[in-house]
């Protein structure tokens, strides 16, 4: 009698799938000795059932097997990891590179090399794109230029308010030097008169006849 092929499904019915489930396990820790056996291989299995009842296989030791195969998981994730990485490093590179040379291309036609081959439309982005860039760059330097005057107004402005104190300070150090310039002059002067000043007395010593006013010099 052929055997019918068995659907990959859940068994609903319990029974039915206890005993499918006691079959298939005792078949496959066989098959784990047998690899084990005939082909030299370090193999482990662990088995939980529907109660969780655990059912394992080792061919050495289950702890050692499981450790190594943590360890081996570990280096392959690794070298995956670094192969993804190179990888992604070799497609940015690439995709840099064409970058880097369609920039060059625009560069030179920019500055009016390798146009030859351009077509109107070409031509006049690259006319529309130099004007852009024209508007830019006077922009740029007017804004520049109304910088740089406006800090030299106000140098000036700040020179001229130097220049202003430094006048008003002179004015009155001129003026504290003539005051006392004539300060000067006139107690000069007070003196000379001083000097010059007679006086007359009405004494008169001698004759009637040789009656003189007699001037005497002012007592210093």
């Amino acid at each position: 009698m052929v055997r019918g092929k068995t659907e990959m499904k859940r068994i609903e019915n319990a029974t039915s799938r206890q005993v499918t489930f006691s079959k298939r396990r005792n078949g496959l820790l066989k098959k784990a000795f047998e690899l084990s056996v005939l082909c030299d291989a370090e193999v482990a299995l662990v088995i939980f059932s529907p109660r969780s009842k655990l059912y394992e296989f080792s061919s050495s030791s289950i702890t050692k097997t499981i450790e190594r195969y943590q360890r081996r998981v570990k280096e392959i994730g690794i070298n995956h990891k670094g192969d993804a990485n190179s990888q992604q490093a070799k497609d940015e590179t690439r995709i840099l590179t064409k970058k880097i040379e369609q920039l060059e291309i625009s560069k030179r036609k920019l500055l009016g090399e390798g146009i030859d081959t351009c077509s109107i439309e070409e031509l006049q982005q690259l006319e529309n794109q130099l004007e852009r860039g024209l508007t830019r760059i006077r922009a740029k330097k007017y804004q520049l230029l109304r910088q740089e005057i406006e800090k030299l107004k106000e140098e000036e402005r700040k020179l001229a308010k130097e220049n202003k104190e430094l006048k008003e300070k002179w004015l009155g150090m001129g003026a504290t030097v003539a005051s006392s310039q004539s300060t000067l002059s006139s107690s000069e002067v007070n003196i000379d008169d001083d000097d010059n000043m007679e006086v007359e007395t009405g004494l008169f010593i001698g004759p009637p006849e040789t009656r003189q006013s007699k001037k005497v010099p002012p007592q210093i």
